[in-house]
């Protein structure tokens, strides 16, 4: 595209970061896809004695009109000449464009106005050091004697419960009323922590002993405290990076974030055999109602990537490409009718935020 053309297109600065961009571009760029603008405006139409598609011109303006023709080369014109325009004025866009036509007229220039959504730009906060400080206040992790004796306790518990109900059920299937409401009066046997008793815990063999049920015990314990202990503290590290972040987010962010929550959603309670419709009938909601409870956190998702994405862009972090086509393999082969582009995409976003998580966790 002509330097000049582009010299005259002004871009200036509008809120919640994104940019207005007005200008005119030549009326020969809507002439060189003037049979495309055709093609789209007599794709679905039907006319007697044509073939959908097959519309002659003088017979589709005559239908649409003139101006819708003209109009749509003049849209198809702005898109093209688009990611030239972006580039030439160091516009960092997301989402798609907002266009307004403000001058169309066969042989003069096409006069338009763009309101298009870009990246936020902002300042990092001193990442390392917050993050250094949140690591010195880590929980450590640690598991008592008393943890273990409680989930034991609860274990026993459960066991002794269901040996009541087997009881019950077994004097109801008999027929023995009396001695069904005796067993559903009665405290469910105390059981004691033997020998005997652990073997008939858990799987066939899989405890020979006390000591080794309670080896087990404090082993599942101390990795399910392992990783609450890690997921809280992921969040402190977050939450005190973005607290220290100022960023205006752009509303196209914060729709991708409850697109996304919704899609979730949706997706549970299909496996759940159930319909987003009756939940929110069920639950006496609507999808606004939903979107503003959702809100909040839509937000701080979005700030937080695009922190993640500072921080990763700063200091250089990414993926290995081994490990980024292996994960990419991995999800095809179990989502076979994926969209390849959009796998790789979640795939290297993911492993960054990882890897970003790793460094800051190390600061």
């Amino acid at each position: 595209m002509d330097i000049k053309i582009l010299d005259a297109i002004a871009v200036a600065p509008a809120e919640r970061s994104q940019v207005t961009i007005v200008g005119e571009l030549p009326w020969e760029l809507a002439e060189k896809v003037r049979a495309q603008a055709v093609a789209t405006l007599g794709k679905d139409m039907k006319i007697d004695g044509f073939r959908p598609g097959q519309i002659p011109e003088a017979m589709l303006v005559k239908h649409v009109g003139e101006m819708a023709l003209l109009q749509e080369m003049a849209f198809r014109a702005i898109i093209k000449s688009y990611e030239e325009i972006l580039r030439a004025k160091n516009i960092d866009a997301i989402g798609a464009p907002a266009l307004t036509l403000t001058k169309v007229a066969k042989g003069n220039s096409i006069g338009f106005s763009i309101v298009q959504s870009i990246v936020p730009q902002f300042e990092l906060p001193d990442y390392k050091g917050i993050a250094a400080g949140a690591n010195a206040k880590k929980e450590i992790i640690e598991v008592s004697d008393e943890d273990v004796q409680k989930q034991i306790d609860d274990i026993i518990h459960r066991k002794a419960a269901w040996e009541k109900m087997q009881k019950l059920q077994a004097a109801e299937g008999e027929g023995e009323t009396d001695d069904a409401k005796e067993i559903a009066d009665a405290e469910p046997v105390k059981l004691e922590l033997t020998e005997e008793t652990v073997k008939e815990l858990g799987a066939p063999g899989q405890f020979s002993s006390v000591e080794e049920f309670k080896g087990k015990i404090r082993e599942h314990l101390e990795i399910e405290k392992k990783n609450e202990v890690a997921s809280k503290h992921k969040v402190a590290i977050t939450d005190a990076i973005a607290d220290a972040t100022v960023i205006e987010l752009p509303d196209i962010l914060i729709d991708q974030e409850i697109r996304q929550m919704f899609a979730q959603m949706e997706d549970d309670l299909t496996r759940a055999n159930l319909k987003m419709d009756d939940y929110l009938a069920h639950v006496k909601k609507t999808r606004d109602d939903m979107r503003a409870e959702w809100l909040p956190m839509a937000q701080k998702r979005a700030k937080l990537q695009l922190i993640l994405e500072a921080i990763a862009k700063k200091d250089t972090i990414m993926p290995t490409a081994e490990a980024l086509e292996a994960e990419v393999r991995g999800l095809l082969a179990r989502f076979k009718d994926a969209d390849e582009t959009r796998v790789r995409a979640y795939v290297s976003s993911f492993l960054t935020n990882d890897a970003v998580m790793q460094m800051l966790e190390q600061a």
